[in-house]
């Protein structure tokens, strides 16, 4: 990708253009940050509302018709459902079961498992289980033969 910078002579001349094939994760994140604003999720902590940007998630789970975003500083509670997420979240998150999505810039590595599934073990140091069902498209995402 080719960068272009022209100075100009007043704050009414700034303009920042992109031109571009599709708009990828990385170029949404470049978006957003020339925007001055993240993409995050509301969530709930302890009675109170928080913006959650989506880059701290490390993964997210549903249980009991909940679900939980988990952060290297703790869970918290959305309103979301997974397959509202899975729209939301954009091409660094990977759905590792019907219950868990997995942000796959988090994962320090991944092992398989005699029964099919995978092991993904995350910076945070925790392990989730990738279904044996997802295990195709996450070696190719992750770009593992």
């Amino acid at each position: 990708m080719r960068v272009e910078i022209r100075k100009v002579d007043s704050y009414e001349e700034e303009i920042a253009q992109i031109s571009a094939v599709s708009i990828s994760e990385d170029l949404q994140s470049a978006i957003d940050i020339l925007e001055n604003h993240s993409r995050a999720i509301p969530v709930q902590h302890e009675g109170e509302t928080l913006l959650c940007p989506i880059s701290r998630i490390y993964y997210i789970e549903s249980v009991d018709k909940r679900t939980y975003v988990y952060t290297k500083d703790g869970c918290y509670v959305t309103k979301y459902r997974l397959y509202e997420l899975d729209d939301l979240l954009g091409l660094h998150f990977f759905r590792a079961s019907k219950a868990m999505i997995v942000n796959l810039r988090k994962i320090r590595s991944v092992k398989a498992e005699i029964n099919g599934r995978m092991v993904a073990q995350l910076l945070n140091g925790e392990k989730v289980i990738i279904a044996r069902s997802c295990v195709k498209e996450l070696k190719k995402r992750l770009g593992i033969v």
